[in-house]
């Protein structure tokens, strides 16, 4: 008999993203989600190519639209994801060039990763929202200087901790999940771990890493910031 997760943990947000990968694909690749189509795509593209990487690996890929935009631009990039229904919708969806080379893609997580299951090494690792966990994002983040190639750099986007927080308290912690911007076709939400903006520095800092850049982009309408950009190395 398979025991189900507790609801706050690093199991459970792997078991709803396996419970939701169809209507996240359908979602992403509809354009849906109003904040990614007007900020945070463009954002994390632009970054990611200002850092002039020849290679990127990217963290928690899903189906793959980011590496895809990458290889645009010539780069050459290797996606993971622990859910194998989103590896097989992104090997299944080509680039939009013809010329452009295809993404090379593993369903790996990230405790695979920590225990050495790559052997490329990378310029660039980039986790585009793709950092809910708690034991699990420590783990993989304590691993990122094997995974480099020399002065290789991470770039985390993930969620602006005050505008994420709402009415619940401003501490490091558990939280439910929710599907807000999304339709019907999603069933239960991953729950999260929050982190405060202080949270991820200690975090970085913890992880033997040193953080370089940090940037918060904001909605063209609202002004308000949508998202928090970190960009890290081994210092």
């Amino acid at each position: 008999m398979t025991r189900t997760p507790p609801r706050h943990s690093d199991a459970r947000v792997l078991e709803a993203w396996r419970e939701n990968a169809a209507p996240w694909t359908q979602a992403v690749r509809a354009q849906a989600i109003e904040s990614r189509r007007l900020v945070t795509d463009r954002i994390v593209v632009e970054t990611a190519l200002r850092l002039a990487p020849r290679s990127v690996l990217d963290l928690g890929c899903g189906e793959g639209w980011l590496s895809r935009a990458l290889c645009l631009h010539g780069i050459e990039v290797h996606g993971v994801d622990a859910i194998a229904d989103l590896i097989d919708a992104a090997r299944r969806m080509r680039t939009d060039a013809a010329t452009a080379a295809e993404p090379r893609y593993d369903c790996l997580s990230y405790e695979d990763i920590a225990a050495g299951a790559l052997q490329a090494r990378y310029d660039l690792a980039i986790c585009n929202f793709s950092l809910l966990g708690d034991d699990s994002v420590a783990g993989l983040l304590g691993a990122m200087p094997g995974v480099w190639n020399p002065r290789g750099r991470l770039l985390i986007q993930t969620l602006h901790p005050p505008q994420a927080c709402g009415d619940a308290p401003y501490l490091d912690g558990w939280r439910d999940g929710s599907w807000a911007g999304c339709d019907a076709a999603f069933g239960e939400p991953a729950p999260w771990y929050f982190r405060t903006i202080g949270g991820w520095v200690a975090l970085l800092e913890r992880s033997g890493l040193r953080l370089r850049e940090l940037a918060e982009p904001v909605h063209p309408v609202s002004g308000r910031p949508v998202s928090l950009l970190l960009v890290a190395d081994a210092g």
